[in-house]
């Protein structure tokens, strides 16, 4: 009897973790364009004070490594994007990082954010929305190796 119970611990502490096998967003991810899927910056994604947050470290697109945020409002606006912080105060649970907000240098909306970890941490899906998660926009970032 002690041999089962031991086995049902065993087996429900490896499916609670089975979030945690797809690995940690921490790291650099390279981000693509919506309209021409083509490659267009990387931003490395970090932890700060518990929280992720994640910057722009490098832009991708011919001619636009020194664009600023121009629709961006107060503090931001006319700021370079290079190095400009897009990604704010995530934190975990089930299996997903949510709570914070994702700002797109485009139109310079900011947007509720959550991110998953997917293809054993290959991939990142990042789901910017404003309200409810259904009314919003899903993103596919590959890691950088």
């Amino acid at each position: 009897m002690k041999v089962n119970i031991c086995a049902a611990v065993l087996v429900t502490m490896i499916f609670l973790a089975c979030p945690l096998w797809a690995g940690s967003p921490v790291g650099q991810w390279k981000t693509f364009d919506d309209e021409t899927n083509e490659a267009k910056s990387i931003v490395e994604i970090y932890e700060a004070e518990g929280k992720l947050m994640g910057k722009v470290v490098e832009i991708l697109t011919p001619g636009e490594e020194n664009k600023l945020c121009e629709k961006c409002p107060g503090e931001k606006k006319n700021k370079p994007i290079l190095g400009l912080i897009i990604l704010r105060d995530l934190t975990a649970g089930n299996g997903e990082y949510s709570g914070g907000s994702i700002l797109d240098p485009n139109n310079g909306k900011t947007y509720s954010c959550r991110i998953t970890v997917e293809d054993g941490g290959a991939k990142l899906k990042v789901r910017g929305f404003r309200g409810f998660a259904l009314l919003g926009r899903t993103q596919y970032w590959h890691r950088v190796e």
